[in-house]
């Protein structure tokens, strides 16, 4: 994986000179798309995520695509909270700068939960119900994963880091959301037999307002699953 500080250690107070009133307390992901921080905003805990500018693009070219990806996210992340729909608040952005600051959510990532054994079928089930909630708003996520959902104390579920995420989208892109899903839970749950399944039943006890339908989206997702079995 690319990593933006490799071979050097990483700035102590990095985003203290984009960010007003940003106080940085750690790096939580460095990762090829962007680098992740945890920190004090207005003294209240936030996340500042800052996207990595790509070295082997023009930087003009740059800039415009970072700004675009961003302004994406920002538009989903408005379109989640006004629903009520459980994610990241969105405190302050800056396209041009490439960053955005974003509400801080207490728990731990439901990959880590389901490792040690504090959720199960019931969370699975959840979170399945939770994505469709998502879907039925006309967005998908693109990367589906336990490591991008969280849990806190009182079990409820968080989606959260919506960089490849996309306005009104095609089926294939909800289908794709759930095999990315099913394929992190065999390959990083294993222990869960037929997880998949329940979270399938999750997803359609969810009621319709949407077009494609809940049942629409699953046979994509199966059509989707069929397809990589027969390249595998």
């Amino acid at each position: 994986m690319f990593n933006l500080f490799q071979g050097m250690s990483p700035p102590m107070h990095m985003g203290e000179e984009l960010v007003p009133i940003w106080k940085q307390s750690k790096i939580l992901h460095k990762g090829a798309e962007a680098v992740v921080i945890s920190g004090y905003w207005m003294g209240a805990k936030a996340v500042l995520k800052i996207r990595n500018p790509r070295s082997y693009r023009h930087p003009d070219l740059d800039r415009r695509l970072t700004r675009q990806r961003l302004s994406v996210e920002v538009r989903v992340l408005k379109k989640l909270h006004s629903s009520e729909l459980s994610c990241p608040s969105l405190l302050d952005a800056d396209l041009d700068k490439g960053w955005i600051l974003l509400s801080h959510i207490e728990g731990e990532t439901l990959y880590d939960s389901l490792a040690s054994g504090r959720s199960g079928f019931e969370e699975i089930r959840k979170l399945g119900k939770l994505i469709r909630q998502m879907h039925n708003l006309g967005l998908s996520h693109g990367d589906l994963t336990t490591h991008n959902i969280m849990i806190n104390d009182s079990n409820s579920l968080f989606l959260i880091d919506f960089g490849l995420s996309k306005i009104a989208p095609e089926i294939e892109q909800l289908g794709l959301d759930l095999q990315v899903l099913n394929e992190c839970l065999n390959a990083s749950h294993h222990e869960f037999e037929d997880a998949i399944d329940v979270l399938v039943d999750g997803y359609l006890s969810f009621s319709d307002t949407f077009s494609p339908s809940g049942k629409e989206v699953i046979e994509r997702f199966n059509s989707i699953r069929g397809r990589v079995r027969y390249h595998a």
